[in-house]
């Protein structure tokens, strides 16, 4: 959803490169939960107990800050040059929280978490490449806040861990 809010504003600001910036989302969005994997797999006999709570908090602690800035306007105006440099950082910053995730992914063998790796850098690509197109068509009248919707899918991403973890379902 970050890749969408993202993609859909440079749209509406008439970003350049929008193919390079799909490209570079989707390679970070795919990879970096992979480095939060391999980082959480040292770790896995401690987390296995642990793995639904520890979703449930980044999830929620993700989704959260998504609902926050969604809700706030940022202040600060920053001018767009859609240089390399500056979608490199965008990929970058959109996918950090991709990095914690992917502590998730510890339970699962490596083989399922590179399929679902693969998944999340497709739909990241497609996504960013949806909102940007959306954002140039539709300009400034975008009848939906996605981030704020994100923000509240993956709250509830979270909820359905634990209580599978839990047990609850």
């Amino acid at each position: 959803m970050d890749c969408l809010a993202v993609s859909s504003m440079k749209g509406v600001a008439g970003g350049k490169r929008p193919w390079l910036m799909a490209v570079l989302f989707g390679l970070f969005q795919g990879g970096m939960p992979l480095i939060g994997y391999a980082a959480g797999s040292a770790f896995a006999s401690v987390i296995d107990r642990f793995d639904h709570w520890i979703a449930l908090v980044l999830l929620t602690i993700i989704g959260g800050k998504m609902i926050w800035e969604s809700l706030h306007e940022n202040e600060e105006e920053t001018k767009s040059d859609g240089s390399v440099t500056e979608l490199l950082l965008l990929a970058v910053a959109t996918s950090i929280d991709a990095l914690a995730t992917g502590i998730i992914f510890v339970p699962y063998s490596l083989g399922s978490v590179l399929l679902d790796m693969a998944i999340i850098a497709f739909v990241s690509f497609a996504f960013s490449v949806i909102g940007y197109r959306a954002g140039k068509r539709l300009g400034t009248h975008l009848p939906l806040n996605v981030e704020l919707v994100g923000g509240l899918v993956l709250i509830g991403i979270g909820v359905k861990i634990f209580a599978e973890g839990m047990g609850w379902i």
